[in-house]
């Protein structure tokens, strides 16, 4: 028996040995995975540039990732990207170049056409908008406010900006003039830069930033394919894709057999390199073996989730055939339709029993004069914030990637206790508030709203309205489930 254990001892060092040594070698060759580095291609002047930012501390890392990248890969260096004209405002002379330091959706397009035209006419472009809306009074007012520190805004910067995009602008003394450090670089204003928002306004004009899923200088696919890379943005209590995803079938597979999913493939075409599970690019962007990649992200969503009341969009039709095509890689037409089904049914429910009724309520109350015209400065308007902005979107979108806990426990039960323990109390305040201050009209037309909505088919329950056939339906039914399962 020792002699045995010798030998198998003996036997597993030798084959460890090897093993180490086969290792070893392929990462001394740059073979790790089955993956090989291909050696970058490197043209006399992208030679100089390293030189200096190859160097600890100069940028040593973005020349590795570029050594490794694609660009690197057919040598695209560093002029082709970052060259500039003399004209253009952010452009500044370096070691006998004009260069820029950004790299625009319209740098871009010199090589990638048409994905960048897909890309500035997509919804994630015009991300940027949001900055005049609601949820921008919450950082420029409520959050921050434009008056700091030299006009600064933090919540915004920090926050909202890198996310949505910045519009960047230049550092400007006060006569105007573009402000240059000692090395003779243009000074972008750092309330505006650095900012990789995927809906930047760029000084060129152009929207957007491809390194937002793109990371420079890697500029990896397979980087842009990982469900994380979403993640930096949709995530959080009112836009949680990355969490629904995660918690989704989808997502489970995902990350019990991503060393199955062939992320670096050149084509990626599901149902073809890879079948093990999708991500968000698989659905929203990238090939199956009947539609090309798209940078459209809007190209396969039917329904705008975002709003207050969902809308169909445009071609709702069109688009989702064309993220039902996605689908029937994997599943079969019962499976999709059926998910479909379901899925409309709960926006409908939200749109009907909440949305529509909690917006003409806040209307209302905004029109009548019985709340004031500042945003955020009234309970009721957190109330309602929290309704449609985060119960609400957790709902639609829980439903729409399949995480039904999204659905139920963050999504239509919040936004049910939302409505009836707290919008509803607090309605009723105002009217009480408004018979006694001088608004009884006003008051009594509020009133006759909230009662409306309250004894209608959706809400009468509240009021101890519900049908006694119904009544008795239900103890029937509950009745049954304790016999089935012998609960007393």
């Amino acid at each position: 028996m020792s002699r045995f254990l010798n030998l198998k001892t003996l036997v597993l060092g030798v084959l460890s040995f090897a093993l180490i040594g086969i290792f070893a070698y392929s990462c001394s060759t740059g073979e790790t995975a089955g993956k090989t580095k291909t050696k970058a291609k490197i043209d006399a002047e992208t030679e100089k540039c390293i030189k200096c930012h190859g160097e600890k501390g100069h940028g040593k890392a973005m020349v590795e990732e570029w050594k490794g990248s694609k660009h690197g890969e057919v040598g695209v260096g560093c002029l082709a990207c970052h060259t500039a004209k003399k004209d253009d405002i952010d452009a500044y002379e370096h070691e006998g170049h004009t260069i820029a330091t950004i790299v625009t959706p319209n740098d871009c397009k010199t090589c990638h056409k048409k994905e960048s035209e897909e890309f500035q006419a997509s919804h994630h472009a015009d991300a940027g908008m949001i900055m005049g809306s609601l949820d921008n009074v919450l950082a420029e007012v409520v959050e921050g406010h434009k008056a700091f520190n030299d006009g600064s805004n933090p919540a915004a910067a920090a926050g909202c900006h890198q996310c949505h995009g910045s519009r960047v602008e230049m550092l400007k003394d006060d006569a105007g003039n573009v402000v240059k450090n000692e090395n003779g670089i243009a000074q972008y204003d750092p309330k505006t830069w650095p900012n990789t928002g995927i809906g930047r306004i760029n000084l060129d004009g152009s929207k957007g930033s491809c390194s937002a899923c793109h990371s420079r200088h890697d500029f990896s696919s397979e980087l842009a394919r990982n469900p994380e890379n979403c993640g930096k943005c949709h995530q959080g209590p009112d836009h949680p894709q990355f969490e629904i995803y995660q918690l989704s079938k989808h997502g489970v597979a995902f990350y019990a057999h991503k060393d199955e999913m062939n992320l670096a493939s050149d084509k990626w075409v599901v149902g073809e390199d890879y079948t093990a599970a999708p991500t968000c690019a698989t659905c929203h962007l990238s090939a199956t073996p009947d539609m090309p990649v798209t940078h459209e992200v809007g190209a396969r969503i039917s329904w705008t989730l975002r709003p207050k009341v969902s809308e169909k969009l445009d071609n709702w039709e069109e688009k989702r055939g064309n993220m039902k095509n996605v689908c029937l890689q994997c599943h079969q037409n019962s499976v999709v339709d059926g998910h479909y089904y379901q899925f409309d049914n709960e926006v409908e429910l939200y749109n009907e029993k909440f949305g529509k009724p909690a917006l003409k309520m806040f209307k209302l109350l905004k029109s009548t004069g019985l709340l004031t015209a500042a945003n955020f400065d009234e309970k009721i308007e957190w109330t309602y914030f929290y309704l449609w902005h985060h119960e609400g979107r957790r709902a639609r979108h829980g439903a729409a990637m399949m995480s039904p806990d999204y659905t139920q426990w963050h999504g239509n039960y919040e936004i049910a206790e939302r409505w009836y323990m707290e919008m509803v109390p607090e309605i009723k305040e105002l009217i009480e508030h408004g018979k006694k201050s001088g608004k009884a009209a006003e008051a009594k037309q509020v009133e006759e709203a909230l009662n409306e909505i309250l004894n209608s088919e959706l809400h009468k329950w509240f009021l101890g309205k519900v049908d006694p056939a119904e009544v008795a339906k239900r103890k029937e039914a509950s009745k049954k489930f304790r016999e089935r399962y012998s609960i007393n």
